[in-house]
């Protein structure tokens, strides 16, 4: 079977007013980005550029990148891993929003490089794991019981349990999507079927990875009135 073609939202920076206002350094960025998609194929959904010191971690249009690849599931792409920043403790950031990303320049050393930099950290939290798990088992050893017997799978509190974390997933993705329906609606859109069908031209899906409906939409909406 023929892997569907990655989404991507790029991503470009300069540093300078004089870069941005003249497309010295993002002409660069540009065709490095358009080979990459040439080569390994994919779409880009959207594109954001800022001009802003890779110093500095308060980028709203990095924010903006961000928010659209975790709307619409897709893949952040950079011309080059420095223009995401040169801070270790920015990029880990970034690692942990949630957001897959690539850098052209390193097309096989995607987010999975900046787990790198957090390496001894990652180490001593696998020691501290280790020590918990030897502590368990001597625990077992001598017959303690070990876990919260009411949340054995199954039973009416595991039920419980799941069904909050599933609404809590859907309120946090029913904030997110509401910027998405007041720039849609902004534009005349306000039937829930033209809402569905704005989100589906954004190729924004379902938390189950369907496209929206407009059932879909009037759920989301009750959410954000609650």
């Amino acid at each position: 079977m023929t892997p569907r073609p990655r989404n991507y939202v790029t991503y470009y920076r300069v540093s300078t007013q004089q870069q941005g206002r003249s497309g010295l350094g993002l002409e660069a960025q540009q065709s490095a980005v358009r080979s990459y998609m040439e080569a390994r194929g994919g779409h880009e959904l959207a594109t954001f550029t800022e001009v802003e010191s890779g110093k500095r971690d308060d980028r709203p249009q990095l924010t903006a990148a961000l928010k659209r690849c975790r709307q619409t599931r897709s893949t952040l792409l950079v011309a080059k891993l420095d223009r995401l920043g040169r801070n270790a403790a920015f990029l880990l950031s970034l690692r942990d929003a949630g957001v897959r990303f690539v850098a052209a320049d390193m097309p096989d050393m995607n987010e999975t490089v900046v787990g790198i930099l957090a390496v001894i950290a990652q180490h001593e939290r696998q020691a501290i794991g280790d020590r918990t798990k030897a502590a368990l088992s001597a625990a077992r050893v001598r017959g303690t019981k070990l876990g919260n017997p009411r949340l054995q799978p199954g039973n009416a509190a595991s039920a419980a349990v799941a069904r909050s974390a599933n609404v809590k997933l859907a309120d946090a993705r029913a904030t997110e999507l509401a910027e998405v329906i007041a720039d849609a609606r902004a534009a005349g859109k306000q039937s829930l079927r033209d809402l569905a069908a704005h989100f589906n031209e954004l190729s924004i899906m379902t938390l189950r990875g369907s496209a929206w409906t407009p059932t879909g939409i009037a759920r989301v909406l009750r959410r954000l009135d609650a």
